[in-house]
C-alpha cells in the first residue's frame, strides 16, 4: 500500500516538473508559427499570433520577444503610435542592456518615420550619455543622420554621417544634396536687383528672360509716358503693369527655389527608398 503511494507520489512529481517543459515547449511552437507570419508579412495574423503568445505566457518567459515583434508588425503597416507602444512594452520587459537598446532604437526608428524629429533626438541624446563604445556611438549617429533627411536637413545629416566615415555613402549623397539645392533668399534678393535674374539662377532660363523682357518694356514704357508728359498714361503704366510684372518676377524666382529644392530631395528620397542597401528607418 505504501509502495503504491509513494508510487502515484513520484508520478504527481514527474507530471508537475515536467509541466513547465511542456508549456515552454507549446510557447516556442507558437512564436515560431507567429514568426513564420511575419516573414511572409502577414502582418495582421503576426500581431494575433503574438499577441496570443503573450497572453498563454504566464511566466512573461516570451514578453520581450512578442511585443518587440508586435512592434515591427504595427511600424510595417505605418501604425506608428502602435509601434512606439509596444516597443516600450518590450523595453520594460527586457532581460538585458542590448534589448533595451534596441527597443529604444526602433523607437527612434519610428520616430522619424512620424516625423516626431524632437523626440527622436531626445532618445539619442539621451543614449549617447549612457553609452561610449565606438560600435554604439556610430549607430546613433546613423540615426541622427536619418533623422535630420526627414526634416530637409541635408547638411546636418551630413555631419552626422561623416562622425561615422568621412567618405560614408550617406554622407557623399548629402554633400551633393545640398550642392544640387539653391537658395530660395538669394534668388529672390537677385530678382529685386534684376528681374528675371532669380529664375535663371533656379534653371528656368525662358521664364528668367521672358520675366526680363516684360519688365524692360514696362519700364520703357512707363519713362516714355513720362517724357511725352502724359503723365497719368505713365502712372497707370507704372501700377498696373509694371508692378504687377515686377512682383510676379519676384514671387515666380522664390517658387520655382522650393520647387527646385523639393525636386532634389524627392528624386534622393525615392533613391533611398529603392535602391539604398543600408539600414533604412
Amino acid at each position: 500500500m505504501k509502495n503504491r503511494q509513494l508510487k502515484y507520489l513520484l508520478i504527481i512529481l514527474l507530471l508537475s516538473l515536467s509541466y513547465p517543459v511542456k508549456a515552454q515547449s507549446q510557447h516556442s511552437i507558437q512564436l515560431d508559427y507567429a514568426n513564420t507570419l511575419f516573414s511572409t508579412r502577414q502582418y495582421f495574423d503576426a500581431i494575433t499570433e503574438y499577441k496570443r503568445l503573450l497572453f498563454y505566457d504566464s511566466s512573461n518567459a516570451f514578453s520581450y520577444t512578442a511585443n518587440f515583434q508586435i512592434g515591427k508588425c504595427y511600424k510595417a503597416g505605418a501604425k506608428f503610435d502602435d509601434a512606439i507602444k509596444y516597443f516600450s512594452l518590450a523595453e520594460l520587459n527586457a532581460n538585458s542592456d542590448e534589448e533595451i537598446y534596441s527597443s529604444k532604437i526602433e523607437i527612434v526608428r519610428s520616430n522619424i518615420l512620424r516625423k516626431t524629429t524632437s523626440r527622436a533626438l531626445q532618445i539619442l541624446d539621451e543614449l549617447e550619455k549612457k553609452y561610449s563604445d565606438k560600435e554604439k556611438i556610430d549607430s546613433l549617429n546613423y540615426w541622427r543622420g536619418w533623422t535630420y533627411i526627414f526634416t530637409d536637413d541635408w547638411k546636418k545629416a551630413s555631419e552626422h554621417f561623416a562622425k561615422i566615415n568621412y567618405y560614408n555613402e550617406l554622407k557623399i549623397l548629402c554633400d551633393r544634396v545640398e550642392k544640387e539645392k539653391v537658395s530660395v533668399t538669394f534668388a529672390t534678393v537677385i530678382s529685386y536687383i534684376l528681374p528675371g535674374a532669380g529664375q535663371i539662377y533656379t534653371g528656368n532660363i525662358f521664364s528668367g528672360f521672358l520675366s526680363l523682357g516684360w519688365n524692360v518694356l514696362s519700364g520703357y514704357l512707363t519713362l516714355n509716358a513720362f517724357n511725352a508728359d502724359r503723365v497719368f498714361d505713365g502712372m497707370a503704366i507704372l501700377t498696373l503693369l509694371w508692378q504687377r510684372f515686377y512682383r510676379g518676377n519676384v514671387q515666380n524666382a522664390e517658387r520655382f527655389a522650393l520647387e527646385k529644392n523639393i525636386d532634389v530631395a524627392n528624386k534622393t528620397l525615392n533613391y533611398l527608398q529603392k535602391e539604398y542597401r543600408g539600414t533604412k528607418p
